[in-house]
């Protein structure tokens, strides 16, 4: 068996999930992982299949099915990475929204060689004025040799001057 990631981008409307799950089953996959939502008005993601190596022409046969109802699906192949190594950590960012803060924030990360594993952001409303609040959470693998307290003042570092709140606690 092997691994497939499918890349998926479309305009959103009831059953996309159901056509691009048929394809995949139909093709003798199976769905692994998944990430798909709503973004822009747009339904975006990707999806981890396994299916027999010999059967991906099969399932890119069957995702065209999906692409002629207004979804592009790209296949690539998974590659097999090594078992992480390092401190896991979830990470939590919220504070007033404004341009340039995912760009320090992976700025400082980048500098760290710390591996963002997930990103996930949204704007809420602060409860009692409504400014919009910008929220992102990550799951961070450290490199061996990096302490979760070095992360910590890197971040504490520019968390003043782009006013956020950050907190760092370890992945369960």
């Amino acid at each position: 068996m092997a691994l497939f990631v499918l890349s998926v981008v479309g305009s959103d409307r009831p059953g996309l999930t159901k056509a691009l799950a048929a394809a995949v089953l139909s093709a003798g996959g199976n769905w692994r992982d998944s990430h798909l939502s709503q973004l822009g008005g747009l339904y975006v993601g990707s999806v981890l299949v396994e299916l027999q190596a010999d059967a991906v022409d099969e399932l890119r046969s069957a995702v065209r099915a999906v692409d002629a109802h207004g979804l592009d699906v790209r296949i690539a192949p998974a590659l097999e990475a090594p078992g992480p190594e390092g401190e896991a950590l979830r990470f939590h960012l919220v504070g007033q929204d404004r341009p340039g803060i995912v760009d320090q924030v992976t700025a400082v990360l980048t500098g760290l060689a710390a591996n963002i594993e997930t990103f996930k952001s949204w704007i809420s409303a602060e409860p009692y004025s409504g400014i919009p609040l910008f929220n992102m959470e990550a799951a961070l693998r450290l490199p061996p040799a990096l302490a979760v307290s070095q992360v910590q003042a890197a971040l504490e570092e520019i968390s003043a001057e782009i006013m956020v709140d950050i907190s760092l606690t370890p992945a369960e």
